[in-house]
C-alpha cells in the first residue's frame, strides 16, 4: 500500500475509535445553533455526520478523478496506436519506395555494364580481326620473299655434303 492510503486508514480508525469510546458525549443533546434558528441536537452526532459525508464526498471525487483519469488514458492509447499505425504505414511505403529506386538504379548500373561488355566485345572482335589481317599480311609477304629468294630459281644449286 502507498503511504497516503496507510495515513488515511489510521486517521479513520482514530475517528471510529475516538467516537465509539466517547458516544455518551456525542450523543449529549445541547443547544444547536443554525443560523435562522436555534434547535436541540446531539452536537457530536451532527458533526460526525458531517465528517463521513465528506470522508464520502471525497471518496467519490477521487473515484471520478481517477476514472477521467482512466478515460483519458484510453484515449490517448487509442490515438498512440493509431499514430504508430499510420507511421507503420508511411515507412513501409518507404522501403517500397527505396526497393524501387535500388531496383532502377541496379538495373540502370547492369544495362550500364551490358553495354560496356559489348562495347569491349565489338573492339576484341575488331582488334582481332586487325591482328588476324595483318599477320596474313606479314605472311604473305615472307612467302612473297621466300619465292623471290630461292636458290633454284636463281641457277644455284648447293652441293651435297657427304656426312662420315
Amino acid at each position: 500500500m502507498h503511504f497516503r492510503t496507510i495515513f488515511l486508514a489510521i486517521i479513520v480508525l482514530a475517528i471510529a475509535a475516538l467516537a465509539a469510546l466517547n458516544w455518551p458525549a456525542l450523543s449529549a443533546i445541547s443547544t444547536v445553533e443554525l443560523g435562522v434558528t436555534t434547535v436541540q441536537a446531539p452536537l457530536g452526532v451532527i458533526m460526525l455526520g458531517l465528517t463521513v459525508l465528506l470522508g464520502v464526498f471525497f471518496i467519490a471525487y477521487v473515484l471520478s478523478l481517477q476514472t477521467s483519469v482512466l478515460l483519458e488514458t484510453r484515449r490517448h492509447t487509442k490515438e498512440l496506436q493509431a499514430q504508430r499505425e499510420l507511421a507503420d504505414k508511411a515507412e513501409a511505403s518507404r522501403f517500397t519506395e527505396l526497393r524501387a529506386v535500388l531496383e532502377a538504379q541496379h538495373l540502370q548500373g547492369q544495362n550500364a555494364v551490358l553495354e560496356r561488355l559489348e562495347t569491349m566485345d565489338a573492339r576484341a572482335e575488331l582488334r582481332s580481326k586487325e591482328i588476324e589481317n595483318s599477320t596474313a599480311a606479314y605472311l604473305g609477304q615472307l612467302e612473297q620473299q621466300l619465292r623471290d629468294r630461292r636458290p633454284e630459281d636463281r641457277g644455284f644449286v648447293p652441293a651435297a655434303r657427304e656426312f662420315p
